[in-house]
């Protein structure tokens, strides 16, 4: 990818000129089966531009309460896009079209209306759940029987297709506009792509401009965005090594691991009478790393720089750090 990256050709992106950013999105958009695509630098600028798009300033936008879009992207609904978020519970990773009806608000006199619905695939904060792309579909065709749009925030989508052996294009094929990440499982130093219609791809290029997304030379970080579309195939690797962790975790005296659908495992500690965070510093204090998502709940991922030499080793230090709390 370094290699990649010295020898790419580029241009000015902001005017369409860098061949290899236009290459990225084109590929990108015939993967995904939409017809077109812009290259972002995150996927957080990806799900607010998307959010952005489809809104008008006071909507509601109606997603799951631990969605990405939600928890961990600062309000960005309410910073950049002048929505508000109406959450439901989605247990199961994607709201249902009974939870999709209730949560709609028609736009009245007192009320704002509903301006998207925004889904999730891999669900992040729920483990990794690969949805189903019937449930996707399900979902969407509740959202737009209301006359509302859907995004998709599929970071790690290809996680989701890998894990449920599905297209790509399957699984986004109900939705208006979807995101996915080049980074991640699939190693690129940086970037996401955000997929629509032309329509939207084109008001989708004037708000990366706006939350300042505007980029010159990218060819370089395109090429090896490039590249890390050629591991799809191999995140079963990650998954694999994945279950080899949450198993030898859930092993460990006062620790729950169930087995992940991908490559996200979570580890609760409620057992230990220990919080996430003072579990996390024990971990990384052993050269572990791991992330809090709750009061008793970790999160570790695993991905193409961890073999199962590498897992088997952490599933050891991690007893370590169990037996000095």
């Amino acid at each position: 990818m370094r290699e990649a990256a010295a020898d790419a050709t580029v241009g000015d992106d902001v005017y369409a000129e860098d061949p290899t950013v236009n290459e990225l999105e084109a590929v990108a958009a015939e993967i995904v089966g939409f017809d077109d695509a812009v290259y972002v630098p995150t996927g957080t600028m990806g799900n607010q531009i998307a959010a952005r798009v489809h809104t008008d300033r006071g909507q509601e936008v109606i997603l799951d309460r631990e969605a990405h879009i939600y928890r961990w992207e600062l309000a960005g609904l309410a910073q950049l896009s002048e929505v508000q978020p109406r959450t439901v519970d989605a247990a199961d990773g994607v709201p249902t079209p009974e939870e999709i009806r209730a949560a709609y608000v028609a736009e009245s006199l007192h009320r704002p209306g509903t301006g998207l619905v925004a889904l999730e695939n891999t669900h992040n904060a729920r483990g990794g759940v690969a949805v189903p792309p019937d449930a996707i579909s399900a979902a969407a065709a509740a959202a737009h029987g209301l006359g509302v749009p859907v995004h998709l925030d599929g970071a790690r989508l290809f996680n989701a297709c890998v894990a449920l052996d599905v297209d790509p294009a399957r699984m986004v094929r109900d939705v208006d506009s979807a995101l996915f990440c080049l980074s991640k499982g699939l190693g690129a130093p940086v970037g996401s792509i955000l997929a629509g219609d032309a329509e939207f791809v084109a008001a989708a290029r004037r708000v990366r401009k706006l939350f300042g997304g505007g980029m010159r030379q990218a060819g370089l970080i395109a090429a090896p965005a490039l590249l890390a579309l050629e591991n799809v195939d191999r995140l079963a690797t990650d998954h694999d090594n994945a279950d080899r962790l949450a198993a030898g975790l859930d092993a460990v005296a006062g620790l729950r691991a169930p087995t992940p659908d991908t490559n996200i495992v979570q580890v609760h500690t409620g057992d230990l009478a220990v919080d996430a965070a003072t579990f996390v510093d024990a971990c990384e204090a052993v050269d572990v790393r791991g992330g809090a998502h709750g009061p008793s709940l970790t999160r570790f991922c695993t991905h193409l720089d961890v073999d199962s030499a590498d897992v088997d080793a952490a599933i050891d230090r991690v007893e370590r750090a169990v037996a000095s709390l």
